[in-house]
């Protein structure tokens, strides 16, 4: 698929701060990220890094704007993939990484406040990290995969879904290691816990993809 230049711009300045972000995490935190690299699947670094969260974390901070920044272009990779091209501009693209941004930023928020409600903090707090965790690995995972898409392969839907379906894979692993880790503690405030899925992790996803469908 050819792409106006500009476009191609926009998404090689995004990608070079992304791996500046990725850099700085890696120089500023070494023994960290070495064991991040390997969360997938390994509880070991959740159960490590879980007992020092802070509500702000300068490590997750740096993966997090990475993870906007690729999330966020293959959004628009997939968009023009699954449903025609998208005339981008500087303006249009920052608008987007502020909405994403912002979206689950308000979204955690809300969650730890829903936390404090239900008096399950220590469960939302560490379920929470763990979300955060797999996103940003999800960040690093996107980096390499957008710039094949944007310089080297034709991308089809076929690549997208198949894209997807990792990334999917990757949160349901993340999930399902904060079940077997804190699955007593689950069992005690599972009533809870499932209206808090029900709510906060799938209602709104489904109204995002319903409206992008309708677009």
């Amino acid at each position: 698929m050819l792409r106006p230049l500009i476009s191609n711009d926009l998404f090689t300045v995004s990608i070079v701060i992304g791996l500046i972000l990725i850099a700085i995490s890696k120089a500023l935190f070494a023994k960290r990220f070495d064991d991040f690299v390997f969360v997938l699947g390994n509880s070991k670094y959740l159960k490590i890094y879980s007992r020092d969260q802070k509500f702000f974390d300068v490590f997750d901070a740096l993966l997090f704007i990475n993870f906007v920044f690729t999330f966020t272009i293959f959004g628009i990779l997939s968009f023009e993939t699954l449903f025609g091209s998208v005339s981008l501009s500087l303006t249009l693209l920052l608008k987007l990484f502020l909405a994403v941004a912002i979206f689950i930023t308000m979204k955690i928020l809300i969650e730890r406040l829903i936390g404090s409600v239900f008096d399950i903090d220590f469960l939302i707090d560490n379920y929470l990290f763990q979300k955060i965790s797999y996103k940003n690995f999800v960040g690093i995972l996107l980096l390499p995969l957008n710039a094949l898409l944007i310089y080297s392969i034709d991308s089809s839907p076929v690549i997208i879904y198949s894209i997807l379906a990792i990334i999917l894979l990757v949160f349901i692993i993340g999930l399902l290691t904060t079940l077997k880790v804190y699955q007593n503690l689950i069992k005690q405030n599972m009533f809870y816990f499932i209206l808090y899925l029900c709510a906060l992790e799938i209602a709104p996803y489904v109204i995002i993809v319903s409206v992008i469908v309708d677009v």
